[in-house]
């Protein structure tokens, strides 16, 4: 047999001896182990669970916050369009009115004008006709006058239009 395996040897067929005093060995590690190295080894690995249990905690309120905020800013966006859309309304009936009443000023100032021209017009007809009629009446009394002038150069004449004129004055 080589060195080797007589060295191997009582490894493979262990004796009853070296089996008790491995397993007190191994007995002594274990107690060691446990009183020793355990509790801290569980202590950490309950410390690095609690962490990663609140970092999941936080995560889910971070993400319940951002749902919320999420729903909060989707309202205000639509209570913005809802007023947008009011504004304009409001805007839009503004300016139909404005224009309304644009028109119906427009439409009064162009019937008083029309009525002023109107009246202008009459008075300026009235005028032209006054005129005229004074400029007829005076026309009228001088061809009288001329024509009373030709009739009256006689003596005869003039008797005879006297005598008819006292004539119709005492019919009446």
């Amino acid at each position: 047999m080589t060195p080797a395996i007589l060295l191997l040897n009582p490894l493979l067929s262990p004796s009853y001896g070296l089996i008790v005093w491995t397993l007190l060995a191994f007995g002594i590690v274990l107690f060691l182990l446990k009183k020793l190295a355990w509790k801290p080894i569980l202590k950490s690995l309950q410390e690095r669970e609690d962490s990663i249990q609140s970092a999941l905690d936080e995560s889910k309120k971070a993400r319940e916050e951002m749902a919320s905020l999420k729903s909060d800013n989707e309202r205000i966006i639509a209570e913005a369009k809802t007023q947008r859309d009011i504004i304009l309304k409001e805007a839009r009936e503004i300016k139909d009115k404005m224009i309304a009443e644009a028109k119906t000023q427009a439409s009064s100032e162009a019937d008083r004008i029309t009525a002023s021209a109107r009246e202008n017009i009459q008075n300026e007809k009235m005028a032209a006709i006054t005129e005229l009629k004074n400029q007829v009446a005076h026309l009228s009394i001088e061809i009288a006058e001329k024509i009373l002038k030709q009739e009256l150069s006689e003596k005869d004449k003039q008797k005879t239009i006297v005598k008819n004129l006292l004539e119709d004055v005492k019919m009446n």
